[in-house]
């Protein structure tokens, strides 16, 4: 079966392009979260981090 698949992928022109572009996008989805996360306002993170915990079911404001 792997023969198979195998045979059909190496017959695709271009195909060795293909993962190189996923690695680029995966990477750069992390860096970009790494990013937003670093820079995120820390007052608004604690805000919603204690969303779950709050006591008050009908607070579902962010602001």
């Amino acid at each position: 079966m792997l023969k198979f698949v195998k045979h059909h992928m190496e017959s695709i022109v271009g195909i060795e392009v293909f993962p190189l572009i996923s690695l680029v996008i995966f990477f750069a989805f992390f860096v970009g979260l790494f990013v937003y996360i670093a820079r995120a306002d820390k007052k608004q993170i604690d805000k919603i981090s204690r969303i779950p915990l709050d006591s008050n079911a009908d607070n579902h404001e962010l602001t």
